[in-house]
């Protein structure tokens, strides 16, 4: 069944993951689990999930971590997939394998009343940083943890720290208008980039012992497929994608021709590397 429970100060990213952005992501899993699983696989290794433990994976999209999170609690866990996105739950639906413990619900975290007192681990793969009031997010997920339960995730750290999505975006301002401003706090991929920030939110929460480990990255954007896959990557998600919707078409075209050329000077072979930047955040609920 699924469940729905909202926050209004979140119908913004709510109409925005449900509207073509969810279908594009939607319809690039494949490769966005391809170039962001060295990101997935570390954040696993230092959430530990161990057999029999109840999990909530937080903004868990088209489902890859949360069919793995699935695979390593059984027997006798469980894990419950939570996102805003219909069209994202419905390719994790799709694509978890029927005999494993795992339930996706349509629902935000905000909003949701979680079974109180019950899972051992939220976990979260850049899927906390848009949520319009943190603080009360937390302390509602924070309501379904048990005693001495964990907290890790992953998202983004300072915008020139990721020029995997900055260059292409810098590309395109040659030609296309730039965004309007946002503060650093806005929900968005760079909202929790201050580690000041991710501490105060998570403190105020109720989460004790808050550490952020800082992993710089290499990113494929190309996924070893060549210069054409890596345009794709840099025009189809992300701050870039936001830039060129309705533009026209020749602007469009300028912007992904500067952006070809920019990233052609990464290549090598068929892969396009750039850096990039998170933290791994963990904590515990007291």
């Amino acid at each position: 069944m699924t469940l729905r429970a909202t926050d209004e100060r979140n119908a913004e990213q709510i109409a925005y993951w449900n509207g073509p952005i969810g279908e594009r992501w939607r319809a690039r899993q494949p490769d966005q689990d391809t170039l962001l699983a060295p990101i997935a696989d570390l954040l696993l290794q230092r959430a530990a999930p161990s057999a029999g433990e109840v999990v909530l994976d937080v903004g868990c999209g088209c489902g890859v971590t949360s069919i793995e999170l699935a695979r390593r609690i059984a027997p006798g866990g469980r894990v419950l997939g939570i996102d805003i996105s219909a069209p994202m739950l419905g390719r994790a639906r799709e694509r978890a394998p029927p005999d494993l413990p795992i339930e996706f619900i349509e629902t935000d975290a905000t909003a949701y009343g979680f079974e109180p007192g019950a899972a051992d681990l939220l976990f979260s793969r850049f899927g906390v940083m848009f949520f319009a009031e943190p603080r009360k997010s937390f302390a509602n997920m924070r309501r379904g943890l048990r005693a001495g339960a964990r907290l890790a995730f992953a998202c983004w750290r300072e915008p020139q720290r990721n020029p995997w999505l900055m260059l292409p975006l810098e590309e395109a301002y040659r030609h296309v208008p730039r965004l309007p401003p946002s503060a650093p706090e806005e929900p968005g991929p760079f909202a929790f980039a201050d580690p000041r920030r991710v501490r105060d939110i998570l403190e105020d929460a109720g989460f004790r012992d808050v550490a952020l480990e800082g992993v710089d990255l290499s990113l494929d954007i190309a996924i070893g497929r060549g210069i054409e896959a890596a345009v794709e990557t840099a025009t189809g998600m992300g701050p870039t994608s936001r830039a060129l919707k309705d533009q026209p078409p020749e602007l469009r075209e300028a912007a992904t021709a500067a952006i070809r050329a920019a990233l052609e000077q990464h290549q090598v072979g068929n892969a396009v590397t750039l850096d990039g930047a998170i933290w791994i955040v963990t904590a515990s609920s007291p």
